[in-house]
Formats: C-alpha cells, sequence, structure tokens
C-alpha cells in the first residue's frame, strides 16, 4: 500500500495535463489534497511563465491552485543568483516569467555583456544578437546559469528545440558549461522542499518522466511516484537502476489507494 505522505512536490506537464488536453484523475487528486489540508506544490521547469499564469492555466482543466502554490526553475534561477551576488549585473535570455523573477529579487537586468550572470531559459524569441551577448559576457567571465537542460518540449506541432538546446550554442561556443537549476538538480527541489516546510520523510515528488521528475526527487532524497499519463512508460521506469517508489496508472489510482486506508 502507498504511504500517506504529509506533503507533494508535483509535476505540472504530462501530470496534470498534456499540452491543451485534460488528464484524468488530475483535478480529482488535487481536489483530494484540498479537501484533505495536505499541503502540495507544483514544480515546474518552465521557466516563460510566472506563478500567476502556471495557476490561470490549471484553472482552465478546473483544478484549483494558488500562485503561492507554483515553484518554477525562474523561481529558483532568480533565488541562485541573489545568493550568489544580491547586486548582481545580470544578462537574460527568456521569457515573462524568467524576467519576472528575476526582477523581484531585485536584481538588475542589462542588455549589454557588462554583467556579472549570465541566466538563460526558454525564449521562443531567440535571435543571433542575444546568443551573441551572452556568449561575449560568459567569455568575459560572466556567471553562466540555465534554467534548466530540456532539449526538447512537447508542442501541438511535436517536440520544439527545448532550453538545453539553446543553452548549449553559448555552451559550445565558450566552452563553459553552465550551472543548471531545473529538474532534476537540487536547486529547484531545495527551494520548493524549503518552501513546503515538511521533513523530506514526510514528502513524495509526482511526475511522469523518469530523467527529470523522478531522478529530481531520487536526487533530492525523497520518494518518488510516477504516474503512466506522459512520458515514460511502467516498463521505462521499473527497469531503471534506481527505479521510483511508486508507478501507478493516473492520479486515480493513486487517489484510491490513499482513500483505501
Amino acid at each position: 500500500m502507498v504511504k500517506h505522505y504529509k506533503g507533494y512536490l508535483i509535476d505540472l506537464d504530462g501530470t496534470m495535463y498534456k499540452g491543451s488536453d485534460e488528464i484524468d484523475g488530475a483535478k480529482q487528486f488535487i481536489d483530494y489534497l484540498n479537501a484533505n489540508d495536505i499541503p502540495h506544490l507544483f514544480v515546474t521547469n518552465n521557466s516563460t511563465k510566472t506563478p500567476e499564469e502556471v495557476t490561470e492555466k490549471l484553472k482552465a482543466f478546473d483544478i484549483e491552485a494558488k500562485p503561492s502554490e507554483v515553484v518554477t526553475s525562474a523561481m529558483a534561477t532568480a533565488d541562485e543568483v541573489y545568493k550568489m551576488n544580491p547586486n548582481a549585473r545580470v544578462y537574460m535570455i527568456g521569457g515573462k516569467g524568467l524576467e519576472t523573477a528575476l526582477t523581484e529579487a531585485g536584481l538588475t537586468l542589462k542588455d549589454n555583456e557588462d554583467v556579472d550572470v549570465v541566466t538563460i531559459g526558454l525564449d521562443e524569441h531567440i535571435t543571433y544578437e542575444k546568443l551573441a551577448i551572452a556568449t561575449l559576457s560568459v567569455r568575459n567571465g560572466a556567471t553562466f546559469i540555465s534554467t534548466n537542460k530540456d532539449v526538447s518540449i512537447p508542442k501541438e506541432r511535436g517536440f520544439l528545440p527545448g532550453n538545453g538546446a539553446l543553452t548549449s550554442v553559448i555552451s559550445v561556443s565558450t566552452g563553459v558549461a553552465p550551472k543548471f537549476i531545473g529538474k532534476p538538480e537540487s536547486a529547484i527541489m531545495n527551494k520548493a522542499i524549503d518552501l513546503i516546510q515538511l521533513d523530506k520523510a514526510d514528502v513524495a515528488m509526482i511526475g511522469d518522466l523518469y530523467d527529470t521528475d523522478i531522478l529530481s526527487g531520487i536526487n533530492a532524497g525523497i520518494d518518488t511516484i510516477h504516474v503512466q499519463t506522459g512520458v515514460s512508460t511502467k516498463d521505462d521506469v521499473l527497469g531503471k537502476d534506481v527505479p521510483p517508489t511508486y508507478s501507478y496508472k493516473d492520479l486515480n489510482e493513486l487517489k484510491e489507494q490513499l482513500e483505501m486506508e
């Protein structure tokens, strides 16, 4: 039987929804958590959206959520930069979510190479000039930070270049590897665990993709719950050297298990 955890960290795409499609069981599971006052956070590598925009998307699927329940790779990136140097001058490539997170942290954004830090998140309006400024900045000694290493992202047209692919242009050109922040790295998970304010033994990570969601939980030292509603299949994850703690068909099955005890 599944353990009753005091809190959950939950992936979005492939777990709560699949692109623009609803996933059966997602709303029901969140309703169960809310009805039982079980704390939970939505943890996403998407750096383009603000927490408010993330909750609006969830509400479009009738999933009740608050901005305070969202942790994005952009937020974790801003935290990381601020801890390194609260007075850092930052050159940013990315969308509204990353820009908002950096400015709300009190960091100064610049549009030239005279910076202390280069941050990159997914930018669907990427240009050669943006990559040029970032490359020159890193060559000049700026710290290089990337929100996440996802090389592709699922869209209606198919799998398109992700932030990891964009990041690689700067990395290959400069020979400098960035510090990645998003799942499966520890920075975003440490932020989420700090926010949920529970012991690691009382928290589980829920997600569909082994290489990001499940591995992030394993790397953070918490239990993991795989749902078979996204990318990784049950056979995929159970065949890994370190499999998830549990694997369920969907969140309906997990909810039923929790309600049986």
